[in-house]
């Protein structure tokens, strides 16, 4: 085992762990947290546990190793939180992004293209895209009256 990881399984601990692992119920990252916990106490080297638990890395399982030593069976049971994605777009931008769209396209053009837009907004383009999107606009299809000169 590494250097500052070190634990032993007590015998309820085992059993819980065992039953985990066995119950086909049971969630595969729970099973195989277990499983990886229960290889480290029967004294296995960490690739070799990597190999029999189904996990790609060392780093796998010294994180649930150090995760067990640190709170027991219950930490295996819980993922920890994450930091949340990037924020949503404001809503007065999305407003102007909406309003750009739908105004008239810029001198000499017939309509808008999603990097013009996205240039102007001052957004990207993926997220000008989402945006259209959602509002269901469709850049290529502005209409306009206009005045034919056909006799």
């Amino acid at each position: 085992m590494r250097t500052g990881v070190e634990f032993t399984v007590s015998a309820e601990q085992r059993r819980q762990l065992e039953a985990i692992a066995a119950d086909g119920n049971s969630r595969q990252k729970h099973a195989w947290r277990a499983r990886i916990i229960l290889l480290s106490d029967d004294g296995f080297g960490t690739m070799a546990i990597a190999a029999k638990a189904g996990v790609s890395s060392k780093a796998t399982v010294w994180r649930w190793q150090r995760r067990f030593m640190e709170e027991g069976v219950e930490g295996l049971l819980r993922d920890k939180t994450r930091k949340p994605g990037k924020p949503p777009t404001p809503k007065e931008t999305v407003r102007k992004v909406v309003e750009t769209a739908l105004s008239a396209p810029p001198a000499g053009e017939t309509h808008w293209t999603l990097r013009a837009l996205a240039a102007v907004v001052g957004l990207a383009a993926s997220t000008v895209r989402l945006i259209l999107a959602r509002h269901k606009i469709a850049l290529h299809r502005w209409r306009h009256f206009k005045i034919s000169t056909d006799p």
